[in-house]
């Protein structure tokens, strides 16, 4: 996510994603497209078959001396600090490395909280799955049904299983009133406060972009509008729902909704942006608003690895519900470039050297993050890294991360 509300598919919205592409398309042990590829089931919301994870391969061993070289790396690209937890029941493992905060020197701690982007949406659609569970929903319903008013009337029915798997085709953004490539613009806005239905009407005027439920893009508007799809079927905000189904009951004491909170309070890991003069600036203070309900929440490692126990576990939902998580669309269903669909509701999948992994990754100026894990959670990995810059460089931590933590 971004302090802006520019279209979140820009740079490296999913960097652990590229870094599955390059993994998987080079010599680091690629896995053929029949085998990567999962069966076909029925839809656990019945029509078409759909796709659901293949077997799991065998967990390697944790090689320690792997993770902490491609932890202990700050400058490829340049990072200010990086933290990462392995655990599962092949192993466990915690490191750091560079500094919490430029001023005082302080080094990265395990109870450093950070802000951790796009793994909102994760929360997001487990909330809206039990919602599903307690018949308050049907994933099929077009959220126009669900959200009268709040898309243009010209759009075609858009339903919310569409939302949670990106398969809405909801039209491009429009470019915010600065340039977000400027990190200088950034700087000067990064207060600046924005409603849900304002970044809803971003996309109101320009046309389709597919049909839905014919592709897949990953758009981060879906999860604002299943926000505010939580907030109209509960009447409470989308965090105090949050807060009361998921953290307090799991006791996650250091993740947390901000709402119009700038600040991250608490012992915490500091964002940096590179000036255009070379000078960094720290980015950690900004209006959360403009992710809202796709990308606005703090949590620490610790809370994200329980948080994604409890979920593969089966704790936070019914059977049916928790295997729309693990369920992709179609074949015939692609990704705008061409390449196979890889979002399903609220999570997304990748393989490195032949371990399909579960998760999703995050992202803001000055923060990167990413949980994922094997479905029967032999391996969970959750990793933090603050880059100075944000562009397509990201992508080569999460590559040795991930290439690190499931080598043989």
């Amino acid at each position: 996510m971004s302090l802006s509300p520019l279209s979140r598919r820009a740079v490296v919205g999913a960097a652990l994603s590229g870094a599955v592409v390059a993994a998987t398309a080079g010599p680091a042990r690629a896995v053929p497209r029949a085998a990567s590829r999962p069966a076909a089931v029925p839809s656990p919301g019945g029509g078409p078959a759909r796709r659901v994870p293949p077997a799991a391969a065998p967990v390697p061993p944790l090689q320690v001396p792997a993770l902490r070289a491609a932890l202990a790396d700050l400058e490829h690209p340049e990072l200010i600090a990086a933290q990462l937890r392995v655990s599962g029941s092949a192993g466990r493992w915690y490191g750091t490395s560079g500094v919490a905060d430029r001023v005082t020197g302080r080094a990265v701690q395990e109870r450093d909280t950070f802000r951790i982007g796009s793994i909102t949406k994760v929360f997001v659609a487990t909330v809206v799955l039990q919602l599903a569970a307690e018949r308050r929903l049907s994933p099929e319903t077009p959220v126009q049904r669900l959200l009268p008013g709040v898309l243009p009337a010209r759009f075609p029915p858009i339903t919310v299983s569409q939302l949670l798997n990106h398969t809405s085709g909801l039209p491009d953004e429009q470019a915010p009133p600065y340039d977000p490539s400027s990190p200088e613009a950034i700087a000067r806005h990064r207060y600046d406060r924005w409603t849900p239905e304002q970044l809803v009407a971003r996309v109101s005027h320009g046309p389709m972009k597919f049909t839905p439920g014919t592709k897949q893009q990953y758009r981060g508007i879906n999860y604002v509008l299943l926000a505010l799809l939580i907030e109209r079927l509960t009447g409470r905000r989308y965090g105090e729902v949050i807060g009361r189904r998921l953290l307090r009951p799991l006791g996650l004491r250091h993740t947390r909704v901000p709402g119009n909170d700038p600040r991250v309070h608490g012992p915490h890991v500091h964002g940096y942006l590179r000036m255009t003069d070379g000078s960094l600036l720290d980015i950690t203070e900004f209006h959360p608003s403009a992710s809202w309900g796709e990308g606005e929440m703090i949590s620490h490692t610790g809370d994200l690895d329980r948080f994604l126990t409890a979920l593969f576990s089966g704790e936070l939902l019914p059977p049916r519900e928790l295997a729309r998580m693990f369920t992709l669309p179609p074949d015939e269903v692609r990704m705008v470039d061409g390449g196979p669909a890889r979002y399903a509701a609220g999570l997304q999948t990748v393989t490195v050297n032949g371990l399909t992994l579960w998760g999703k990754t995050g992202e803001q100026y000055g923060y990167c993050s990413a949980l994922f894990a094997t479905r029967d959670q032999q391996r969970r990995i959750v990793l933090s890294f603050t880059p100075t810059r944000r562009d397509a460089t990201q992508s080569q931590v999460s590559q040795r991360i991930a290439e690190a933590a499931t080598k043989a």
